[in-house]
């Protein structure tokens, strides 16, 4: 019995061992997908990629952008009404037909949900006036994001000219739509009700990213897919404070490719709150007071690899002293969080009391404020 019992100890442990090990192991060969990305946005750092910088068709994943610029550029209690020429497209397609009124919020909801390339084509005429004079538009955001590869032609993803971006573009765009939180709130919504017609009617809507219920951390994105790009797939994911993007474009399985890049991702990374430092209190020279008390405000969490846990550390910037007047709320310094030589953040040092001027006597009375206000001039810079 002791012995059984000794056996499947050993069993059991070998198990959990290769599967700890192999969370922490991804090679290229893991990914069925042609070129394939997984980005930690917070630090911008790329924790695993696979040809993630070469231009491909990415199908509907163009969709994100359509969405993002919809939502910055029109109210989203806006009620459009479709016009004739901007449904007459092929594909995926949420309903819509000439004269139908719908309301800005429900065609973006319908553009991500259903992949509808109507709604893309209403979006960009409601938007740009046109298809081309939209892309413009892509485009541009495109360049502010920083989006080098990408090249956007159409609103919907369909195929044309030289529609193309890179896996590595699409998780700078999924990061920059994840901070607009009406995009990110929809991208993470399995189904809902719209409303759209003439007259208008109720139609649910239902996400086609099965990842939202594939895998537990899933916070949604976007697929696509047309014969030219293959199977194409953004998304997001949370876990314990960090946030992961993963993209791939031509996959072979992209559901468990995803699924392997956040096991991966969240097995080596780890949010950690930095540590609040104790301020000393400066002294001032020509005031009431000899001394003032600092405050800073708590620092943030940060995402690490957890490789580099022993590699934080923090500098203190202050001057040696203030001269006064000091008023309250004055900043004065800094601390500095780094890892090695990056740079996670700094914290602001305020002054937290006020420090009035000892009164000066005499015909140095001038001279005194104006050299205490040239060497404020200088502490400062």
């Amino acid at each position: 019995m002791i012995r059984k019992l000794f056996v499947a100890v050993i069993v059991l442990t070998a198990v959990i061992s290769s599967a700890f090990s192999n969370t922490r192991a991804l090679g290229a060969g893991s990914v069925s997908s042609v070129s394939a990305v997984l980005y930690e946005p917070e630090s911008g750092r790329i924790l695993f990629e696979k040809d993630a910088h070469t231009p491909r068709p990415m199908a509907s994943t163009t969709k994100i952008m359509t969405a993002l610029l919809a939502v910055e550029m029109v109210p989203l209690d806006k009620v459009v009404t479709v016009k004739d020429e901007a449904v007459r497209v092929e594909g995926s397609a949420l309903g819509l037909r000439g004269g139908d009124q719908i309301t800005m919020l429900d065609l973006v909801t319908g553009l991500l949900l259903e992949s509808g390339n109507d709604a893309a084509n209403v979006i960009a005429y409601t938007v740009a006036g046109s298809i081309p004079a939209f892309a413009e538009l892509m485009n541009r955001r495109a360049k502010e994001i920083g989006m080098k590869n990408t090249v956007f032609v159409t609103p919907s993803g369909l195929d044309e000219g030289e529609h193309s971006s890179s896996a590595y573009d699409m998780a700078l765009l999924a990061a920059e739509a994840l901070k607009n939180e009406t995009v990110a709130k929809i991208c993470a919504t399995k189904s809902t009700l719209i409303e759209f017609g003439n007259p208008p009617k109720k139609i649910r809507v239902t996400n086609h990213n099965k990842l939202l219920s594939l895998y537990p951390y899933a916070k949604g994105m976007k697929t696509g897919f047309t014969k030219k790009s293959g199977r194409c797939l953004v998304s997001a994911a949370e876990k314990d404070g960090v946030t992961l993007i993963a993209v791939t474009l031509k996959a072979g399985d992209d559901w468990n490719d995803h699924i392997a890049m956040y096991d991966y991702g969240f097995s080596i990374t780890e949010s950690v709150q930095l540590p609040h430092q104790e301020l000393p209190d400066l002294d001032v020279a020509g005031g009431n007071l000899g001394k003032v008390k600092l405050s800073m405000d708590a620092p943030p969490a940060k995402v690490l690899l957890k490789e580099e846990m022993g590699l934080l550390r923090v500098e203190m910037n202050l001057p040696k002293f203030l001269v006064a007047p000091v008023e309250t709320g004055e900043v004065v310094g800094c601390v500095r969080y780094l890892v090695g030589d990056r740079e996670l953040c700094r914290v602001e040092i305020k002054t937290a009391g006020s420090v009035g001027a000892r009164p000066v006597a005499g015909f140095f009375k001038k001279a005194v404020r104006h050299f205490i206000s040239l060497f404020k001039a200088w502490i400062k810079n």
